[in-house]
């Protein structure tokens, strides 16, 4: 079994160090006293986030979080979109097909998007609520890893609406650069 902790700490703390350096990555992952009383996963994610947050401007901490994405299922995943697209012919056809739909695609006006209707990150089971999307990021980086595969082509995705930030469910939209059917 993994511990989805100890790869978030890692993930973290290589794409803060990839930014900055070791002592910022470490100091933010594991704040002042790293031999301490650890923290439980909610109060880390917190806490975590509100120190990145004060080290670095906005666009800097969501580009590290977009690269902390831990890419777990992403094969699996990627198979799925993958034969979504050999079977479409435009977006539309690909966001309407029932797989997609249960995957939790859509499309809306020749626009693609991404929704739960819960949580997906172990990490946050147990956060009632978050003060901002720092954390949520991470899902962005890894939609843009996926759909960048699937599509061949350079993707940007938003963070529109997060459960743990008091929404009714996690909404992405995704862009991809090029048209994917020709």
């Amino acid at each position: 079994m993994f511990d989805i902790r100890k790869i978030q700490e890692q993930v973290i703390y290589e794409a803060v160090k990839d930014r900055s350096n070791e002592e910022t990555a470490r100091e933010i992952v594991y704040g002042s006293d790293e031999q301490g009383n650890p923290e439980d996963n909610p109060t880390w994610v917190k806490s975590t986030m509100k120190r990145l947050e004060n080290k670095f401007d906005q666009s800097i901490v969501h580009q590290i979080r977009r690269n902390c994405q831990c890419g777990y299922g992403m094969d699996e995943k990627l198979g799925l979109v993958k034969e979504l697209v050999d079977v479409s012919s435009s977006m539309e056809e690909f966001g309407n097909q029932d797989k997609a739909k249960a995957a939790g695609l859509f499309c809306n006006n020749g626009e693609l998007y991404l929704q739960f209707n819960f949580c997906t990150c172990p990490m946050l089971e147990g956060v009632d609520r978050l003060e901002t999307d720092t954390w949520c990021q991470c899902t962005t980086g890894y939609s843009k890893v996926l759909f960048e595969k699937a599509f061949m082509c350079q993707v940007e995705v938003e963070l529109l609406k997060s459960i743990k930030m008091g929404d009714d469910k996690c909404l992405m939209k995704i862009i991809p650069e090029n048209n994917i059917w020709k």
